[in-house]
């Protein structure tokens, strides 16, 4: 009895699918296992319509889809080369195709291209028995033809391997064919080797003992209800939960009767998951069940009697999906400031959705929580990207916490958010604001030069030298007076300040422009009036006044209110007249100084002269 050999059917490489721009189709390429680093994949750029340098200046970079990256891009050739070397037995067990799957990213503009990486298996792995010595026992009345289910060689490789059947699961297995009639009398022990090669280049393989113990007649073997049975298990039954129950019958008495059940070691994760009492045939969970990890089971069971006669049977166990998955939400791109002038439709961020569980339950939706100016755009089948949805103002709102929020469809309904802040670059878009449209200060006459008058205020909502507000005064029109010479602004505090004294007597009140601008680029600026208003310093009134060297007190009919100007200019307009105040001061010197600003004024000269003589003519007594 020897099983025949299958030969390994040869590995395809896989289409070559490619779009420029953004898209859904996902570009295929293929590599060996194993393959060295450095070993070539395949050219991403002429793929994607582009150069190297388009490449470098856009910044291009592979975003893995798990945690660790297995390909590297060269910037120069775009070529995608290994970076690590992979087993794909590791990566993907039994499962085919075993496929490694990333993202090309692009800035400028931002774009995004997926990509998924065939492994293509090697024969890096011999078959291997999981135990080294086959005990069988088989009755001498055994009919030449029966069939012996043999414990299965297991090969972590993909493809064909030695066995002569192959089972619903894909896996193959071998039978021991029994060719002709044995006899216990003749030879009670038959023993010899079995060899499982794989069809690899060059092949590999591996051994096991066989030993037939020849039992005694025993005419009548286990007979199972049903050939195969099947029954569902939701993933989240516990440990130890009952599974099936199978049971068979021998017509056999005593001994030869008697059943035990067991489960044949053909699989080790059947083993390591599954187990049944010998006598009941109740089988249950070793372990939880994961529907992601292995959605359908196979277990032989095989029924022995006490005089070594069995039979088989196979249960099909179906998990089914219960919602045990959250979604997970994975940013593959995210902007972490945003200019606060970015238009609407302005990406902040690129993001996937992943849900492990099938059907309702892996189906996904996304929203941001709260009212915020972003919306959530469909680009590929759970890729997504954040986008601004109104125009931004950093006045209002600096920084941003945006939620995302990923719910599948399963009952009850699971989620998982994401938080991404974004913070808003300032703009010059806000003009310095005065507090007062009108400043008005007083500066009293003959006041020195660098005393302050008072302090201009404005204020910028922008940030940065955006809200840097500097002081300046306006120039005058050309051929005004400059009466922005007797005052300064200082640029970073605002405070006015005399720069000469005032003449009261020329300049009682005067209004400048003043401007505030702010470090933007372009500045920004507001204007605002500053009115200085003058105040007169006190001065002595002239009450004696002398007619021809005499002196005379003036009549109390007389009064400063009634002479032109004060009444110290008043003094000053009569020639000849020398005041001296009943205050004592000195009266001669101090009417001259009188006199002379007299002089200066515009109530001075002949003006001035002819109101004191008229004034003179009224202080003459009438004649008799």
């Amino acid at each position: 009895c020897c099983p025949s050999l299958i030969p390994k059917t040869p590995t395809v490489a896989l289409i070559l699918l490619c779009v420029s721009g953004m898209r859904t189709e996902t570009a295929q390429y293929s590599v060996t296992e194993e393959a060295e680093r450095g070993s070539f994949v395949a050219n991403i750029a002429k793929d994607l319509g582009l150069t190297g340098e388009d490449l470098l200046v856009r910044q291009a970079r592979l975003v893995p889809e798990g945690e660790k990256q297995y390909f590297q891009l060269n910037h120069h050739t775009g070529d995608l080369v290994v970076r690590e070397q992979m087993d794909r037995e590791e990566l993907c067990g039994q499962s085919e195709p075993c496929l490694v799957r990333f993202e090309v990213l692009l800035e400028n503009p931002l774009q995004s291209f997926r990509a998924e990486v065939r492994l293509t298996d090697i024969n890096d792995h011999a078959p291997v028995f999981l135990n080294k010595e086959i005990a069988l026992k088989i009755s001498e009345s055994t009919m030449p033809g029966t069939r012996f289910l043999l414990e299965s060689a297991q090969d972590p490789d993909v493809g064909n391997n030695i066995y002569t059947r192959q089972r619903s699961d894909g896996r193959r297995y071998a039978e021991l064919v029994l060719d002709r009639a044995l006899d216990r009398e003749q030879q009670a022990e038959i023993a010899f080797s079995i060899t499982a090669v794989d069809g690899g280049t060059p092949p590999r393989s591996g051994t096991a003992l066989i030993r037939v113990l020849v039992l005694d007649i025993n005419d009548n073997i286990p007979v199972f209800t049903r050939s195969l049975y099947k029954v569902s298990v939701m993933e989240n039954s516990s440990q130890d939960t009952i599974v099936m129950v199978v049971s068979a019958s021998d017509l056999d008495s005593g001994t030869n009767g008697e059943i035990s059940y067991s489960i044949v070691q053909n699989s080790e994760e059947n083993f390591e998951t599954f187990k049944i009492n010998a006598e009941t045939g109740q089988i249950r969970l070793k372990k939880p069940l994961d529907y992601e990890e292995t959605k359908t089971y196979e277990i032989d069971i095989q029924a022995s009697d006490g005089g070594g006669l069995s039979a088989h049977c196979k249960v099909e166990v179906q998990v089914k999906d219960v919602n045990d998955n959250a979604p997970e939400v994975i940013i593959t791109s995210l902007t972490s400031t945003l200019s606060e002038a970015a238009p609407p439709n302005t990406v902040v961020a690129l993001f996937n959705v992943r849900d492990r569980d099938s059907g309702d339950n892996g189906r996904t939706t996304c929203e941001l929580i709260g009212e915020q100016p972003f919306r959530i755009t469909l680009l590929a089948a759970d890729a997504y990207a954040l986008v601004t949805s109104e125009a931004l103002d950093r006045e209002q709102v600096a920084e941003y916490n945006v939620t995302v929020r990923a719910r599948d469809e399963g009952t009850p309904a699971l989620s998982a958010s994401k938080t991404l802040f974004l913070r808003l670059l300032d703009v010059n878009d806000n003009a310095p604001t005065f507090t007062q449209a009108i400043y008005t200060m007083m500066m009293s006459e003959n006041e020195p030069a660098g005393r302050s008058l008072g302090r201009l205020s404005a204020t910028d909502p922008d940030a940065g030298e955006n809200a840097r507000v500097r002081y300046a005064l306006v120039p005058p029109p050309p051929g005004t007076l400059a009466v922005a010479s007797l005052v300064s602004v200082d640029a970073e505090s605002g405070t006015v300040r005399s720069l000469r004294p005032l003449d009261y007597e020329k300049v009682r009140s005067f209004e400048v422009t003043v401007r505030a601008a702010d470090g933007g680029s372009p500045p920004l600026s507001a204007q605002a009036v500053l009115r200085v208003v003058g105040r007169e310093t006190t001065r002595t009134s002239c009450r004696r006044c002398s007619d021809a060297g005499t002196p005379r007190r003036l009549s109390p009919s007389v009064s400063s209110t009634s002479l032109p100007g004060d009444v110290n200019a008043s003094c000053c307009r009569f020639p000849g007249v020398c005041a001296a105040p009943w205050s004592g001061a000195s009266g001669s010197a101090g009417c001259e100084r009188r006199r002379a600003r007299c002089h200066r004024s515009p109530l001075g000269g002949a003006a001035g002269q002819g109101s004191a003589e008229r004034l003179r003519q009224r202080r003459r007594p009438s004649p008799q």
